[in-house]
């Protein structure tokens, strides 16, 4: 669906104008829990994607050691707040800190 999604803006000639993120809240946790399933963790995915971002995978995978984990949860190494900075300061030429609450790093996403 993406796909065909990307392919019709870029068909359309505007592909250059869209930028889509997906984020989802539903991270997990190492480690099952009592019914062999496993808990909401604090790490997360999220992909932003479309003819103008960089592509890649910004920051390291997070560690599977036990030492690692904070808590039995993954330790996220890149804060969602940057990814939205990053989009709203470069994207939508806004700022950020007032829709954030406050100022995060910006990262280099987009070309």
């Amino acid at each position: 669906g993406i796909s065909a999604f990307m392919r019709d803006l870029k068909s359309q000639g505007n592909d250059q104008k869209v930028l889509v993120m997906t984020f989802s809240e539903f991270g997990r946790r190492v480690a099952e829990n009592a019914s062999r399933g496993t808990d909401h963790g604090t790490a997360a995915p999220m992909f932003v994607f479309g003819s103008m971002v960089k592509g890649g995978v910004y920051g390291p995978h997070p560690s599977l050691r036990p030492q690692d984990l904070d808590a039995g949860d993954l330790r996220f190494h890149t804060d969602f707040r940057s990814v939205y900075a990053t989009l709203l300061a470069d994207w939508m030429k806004a700022d950020s800190a007032p829709i954030l609450g406050g100022s995060f790093r910006t990262l280099p996403l987009l070309t």
